[in-house]
Parts: C-alpha cells; sequence; structure tokens
C-alpha cells in the first residue's frame, strides 16, 4: 500500500486512526498497540501476504537474542545474529549478483534464481543489527515483545525509512500522553504529510518522466538532453525523498510519535561531508556508529582512516543495490570525501558559492551511476554530458546565433530524444529555487502555526497532489 494512493488516504489512515484513539479512549492500551501491530502488518503485506513470514521470522529472531545478548553479552552470540541478519539480506538482494558475476568470470551458466526481494528487507535489516549491537553493549532495555514488535513494524517507518534507533521510538510508544488525541500534532501532522505528497506526486513524478526517457529509453542524446537528464534525475530523486519522508514524519505525528529528521537540504552542502550530514541522515548515522567507529574511525593512522572511509560508502554503495553502478557510486563517494580530508589539512577556505558549484555537480555526476541500470547507460549519458560534438540549441535562437552553424551547431527539437518541451527549463530552474531559497520542510514545521494561511496553503498543495493520484508510483527507496 503506497502513503500516495487512494485506499491509504481516504480508508487505511483513518480507519487506523480512528480504532488505535478510540481504544486508548477506552484505556485499551495494550490492545491499542496490537491493533496497530496488526495494522502495519497489513499495511506491509498489501505488496504481497509473501513477505510476512519473513519480516516476522527476522523479528521473532532479533528479540530473542537481543535478549540473550543484554543478558550475557556474548560476541560469539552477536556474530552469530549480525551474520544471520546479513546472510538473510545477501540472500534475496544479492544471489542473482553473485552468480552473474561468477557466470561472466568463469564463463558458466549458473540459472539465477530470480527472488523476489522483500519489501524493506534493508531497512528492517539494519534496524535490528543496530538493536543486537546495542544489546550487546548494554544500552538498550529489556523491552518486552509487544514493544520491540512495534518498535519494527510502525508502518509510517517501516517500508523506506529513517532506520530508526529504540531509544528514539519505544520510549514514546509507552509514553501515556502520547495515547491522547493531540489537536496540534495532527494538524502538524496533516501540514507536513501534505507538502511530502505534493513533492512526490507533482513534482519527483514529473521529474521521473525525463529521467526515465534519458536512462532508460533514448538511444542517444545531445548535450542538453544529457544534462536535462541527469538533473530531472538529481531533482526526482530529491523531491522523490523528501517527499517520503515529510509523510512519514507526518504520520508518525498523527499518532503523536516523533520520527528522527532524516533530511535537511542537502543540496544546500557546501562540501561532500556537509552533504551527508543532510542526506539520509539516518543511514549516515548507522554507517558511521555500526561500520566506520567499529573499523576504527578516526583513532587509527592517516591511511587506515582513508581506507575505513572507502570501506564504509562501498558498503553504503551497495547497500542500495545490487550492481557495480551502485557499488562505483559508494566508492565516488567514499573518494570524495577522502579528497575533501586531505583537502582540509591544508586550511584553504574556498568560497561557499564555489564550494557549494563543486558540490552539486559532483552529485549531479554521481548520480548518474546511482540511477542508470547498467554501465553502458551510466556511460552515454556522461559521454553526453562532456561532449561538444551533439549539441542542439532551440529554432528559436537560429536568427540570432547562426553564425555558431559554422562550428557544428544544430537548431531544432533540442530535446526530443527526452520527449520534453520547452517547459523542462521552467522545472530545472524551479528545481534549484525551491531547493536552494526556500526552507525546508523541517524549518516549516518547527515554525508552524494553525491559521488561515496554513489552513488554505495546506488545503491546496493536499487536494492537488490527491487529484492527480492517477498516476501513482512508487517511491525510489522503496527499491532498497
Amino acid at each position: 500500500m503506497l502513503f500516495n494512493s487512494y485506499e491509504f488516504i481516504l480508508l487505511f489512515l483513518p480507519i487506523t486512526l480512528l480504532i488505535y484513539f478510540y481504544l486508548n479512549h477506552k484505556r485499551l492500551s495494550t490492545l491499542a498497540r496490537v491493533f496497530l501491530v496488526f495494522s502495519s502488518l497489513f499495511f506491509y503485506s498489501w505488496w504481497s501476504i509473501l513477505n510476512l513470514p519473513i519480516i516476522i521470522s527476522s523479528i521473532l529472531f532479533n528479540f530473542f537474542l537481543g535478549n540473550l545478548l543484554f543478558k550475557y553479552r556474548s560476541k560469539k552470540i552477536l556474530s552469530f545474529g549480525i551474520v544471520i541478519n546479513i546472510s538473510l539480506l545477501a540472500y534475496f538482494k544479492y544471489s542473482d549478483f553473485f552468480i552473474s558475476n561468477i557466470n561472466y568470470a568463469f564463463d558458466k551458466n549458473i540459472a539465477l534464481l530470480d527472488l523476489v526481494l522483500p519489501l524493506a528487507i534493508s531497512f528492517f535489516t539494519f534496524q535490528q543489527i543496530s538493536y543486537l549491537v546495542d544489546s550487546y553493549k548494554k544500552e538498550t532495555k529489556e523491552y518486552d515483545f509487544l514493544e520491540y514488535t512495534l518498535f519494527v513494524l510502525f508502518f509510517p517507518q517501516l517500508i523506506a525509512g529513517p532506520i530508526v534507533h529504540h531509544k528514539e521510538m519505544m520510549p514514546q510508544f509507552a509514553r501515556a500522553r502520547g495515547r491522547l488525541i493531540d489537536y496540534r500534532n495532527i494538524s502538524k501532522g496533516v501540514f507536513i504529510f501534505s507538502i511530502g505528497l505534493f513533492k512526490k506526486v507533482i513534482i519527483a513524478d514529473t521529474f521521473s518522466v525525463w529521467a526515465t526517457n534519458g536512462f532508460d529509453k533514448a538511444v542517444e542524446l545531445n548535450l542538453f538532453e544529457a544534462w536535462a537528464t541527469s538533473l530531472s534525475y538529481t531533482f526526482q530523486i530529491y523531491f522523490d525523498f523528501s517527499g517520503y519522508t515529510d509523510m512519514a514524519i507526518g504520520l508518525a505525528l498523527l499518532f503523536n510519535i516523533k520520527l528522527p529528521i532524516n533530511f535537511y537540504s542537502p543540496y544546500k552542502a557546501i562540501n561532500i561531508q556537509d552533504f551527508w550530514r543532510r542526506w539520509h541522515i539516518t543511514l549516515s548515522r548507522f554507517l558511521k556508529d555500526y561500520i566506520y567507529i567499529p573499523l576504527g574511525g578516526s583513532r587509527v593512522g592517516e591511511f587506515r582512516i582513508y581506507a575505513n572511509l572507502i570501506i564504509t560508502f562501498l558498503i553504503g554503495g551497495i547497500w542500495h543495490g545490487a550492481g557495480w553502478t551502485f557499488l562505483f557510486w559508494g566508492f565516488l563517494h567514499g573518494m570524495a570525501l577522502l579528497i575533501f580530508r586531505v583537502w582540509s589539512k591544508f586550511n584553504i577556505k574556498l568560497y561557499s558559492w564555489f564550494g557549494w558549484f563543486i558540490t552539486f555537480n559532483f552529485l549531479n555526476i554521481a548520480w548518474v551511476f546511482f540511477r542508470a541500470n547498467s554501465w553502458s547507460d551510466a556511460i552515454k549519458v556522461i559521454d553526453s554530458m562532456f561532449s561538444l560534438d551533439n549539441i542542439i540549441l532551440p529554432t528559436m535562437l537560429e536568427r540570432a546565433l547562426s553564425f555558431l552553424s559554422n562550428y557544428g551547431v544544430v537548431f531544432g527539437r533540442f530535446t526530443q530524444n527526452i520527449e520534453a518541451n520547452f517547459d523542462i527549463m521552467f522545472w530545472l530552474f524551479g528545481g534549484f529555487i525551491t531547493t536552494l531559497l526556500f526552507k525546508n520542510s523541517i524549518e516549516k514545521l518547527s515554525s508552524f502555526k494553525l491559521n488561515y494561511y496554513t489552513a488554505i496553503f495546506t488545503a491546496t498543495i493536499f487536494s492537488t497532489a490527491l487529484l492527480s493520484l492517477n498516476r501513482v508510483s512508487e517511491f525510489l527507496y522503496f527499491n532498497f
């Protein structure tokens, strides 16, 4: 079930809210939480009921092991738990990737397993690994099974994050005040949910058409089409992921739960380190706390620090998807952080605008490898972005710039291969303006006041998005 669907917005959500708070009103708080667990299981199984045994088995296994670790603090038990979790993820997500590479390297013909990736397995696996590690460190409490299950399954964050921490969530579910209807939280929740819905349905899904045409359909691209393709995906993933994050935060607020901030104007970053403090913040936190620091972090020699950075981001890359392009994307970001660390030692300051320019263009180029379905698709876009052999300008400029014809410039339909019109220029310009000059949704939420302006604004963007749900599409991070 998608957040951006009629069945979720008009049926599942209001029914779940009404029954949950009705049960709490009748002082049946345990039953209310049981109902929320079963509602989340229903939400999760909407795609395929075959997903249920996997996530339920994972919860039972990790809850049992977490309790053992809390009591006995055994490295063997912790290692066993991490291996089982990673093995489950590897089997479903990476089996065909490994088989394909073995077939290629050794000229074999091993049949692919063609496994269907269980929804959200990357998210709930990392979430539960962090729980096991914290149980080993005695940083958890002896939570009961209902609390733990709700921590993993709570539907606003279940499918695509944020990757929540037990310290952030479990005390909130146990808080008595959270069981009562809070109309301020409801108004704030509807406000930020509407912003997220608008980002996804109106903005991200518009950019997705051009990105898909450029990456997947076009055989060749001219210079402008290549940049339009890469920028379209750069803005698509921004508004898609930030839209989902806003919707998750808004939905959780309806239940008086505050999810951690996961997205904070990442395209305003003036260096690559700044970007990773703003983009997918909970994943960055996991990679730092449970991979980078255990590897030695910054407490080791300089060469080891560089190696730790690369390893951490290679893991971050392959976590997103089973493919060499994802691995290369992670490598690029690891190298960028390594270069930034070396550069910082010289204490040479760049103008903020220049730092932003370098950072944004690096991100835009790196996203090409993240999005491309194959190396050839990535190279097709990258080559065209930096080739001066295929420049096409709009016909309307021919009279003024006709002399450029002597240098191989052609005038005509300059967006034909990505099936776009001139309005793509306004969308790309709007993408820059929105991401760079406006306050982000978290800032808007922190200063939120319920008045006529916010009510009209919320109603307008919500209704606009709701009426556009005829082109429902999944969130990008559902694939990871």
